[in-house]
């Protein structure tokens, strides 16, 4: 899975893609839109931020790249890939519970804080990708 030289690309289907990990200084791409939404994305090898209409949707330190986002009533589901292991922490619904699986294999089972956020660590290995799918319980 490359990069995201562009910074953000809207996908066809929909979904998303954001983050060049390789960048060696913070670079940043504002007022992207795509399906009626503005986005922000800043990223570099340090971390990968998205914000979706001026609020906080994805970030992952250190910085990866993140292919085919994909935010439903229900999760999130995306593919990850980075130069090592990283902690991401995205947006969902506050206090509630949701399965985690990595490659299509569950990973346990997670509760988001009060204001909606849930961390996850994700181990990579660069030049691989990992799908990651957050689904409410």
């Amino acid at each position: 899975m490359p990069v995201v030289k562009e910074l953000f690309r809207g996908e066809s289907d929909g979904s998303i893609s954001f983050g060049d990990y390789t960048l060696n200084q913070k670079t940043k791409k504002e007022d992207v839109e795509f399906g009626g939404d503005l986005y922000k994305v800043k990223t570099f090898f340090e971390i990968t931020k998205l914000e979706k209409n001026g609020l906080f949707v994805y970030e992952s330190v250190p910085g990866t790249a993140v292919n085919n986002f994909a935010a439903k009533e229900n999760g999130v589901s995306f593919s990850v890939e980075g130069y090592r292991d990283c902690e991401i922490t995205v947006e969902l619904a506050e206090s509630t519970q949701y399965v985690i699986s990595y490659n299509g294999e569950q990973h346990g089972l997670m509760e988001t804080n009060r204001s909606g956020k849930l961390s996850i660590g994700v181990e990579l290995e660069e030049g691989s990708s990992v799908k990651v799918d957050i689904v409410k319980r």
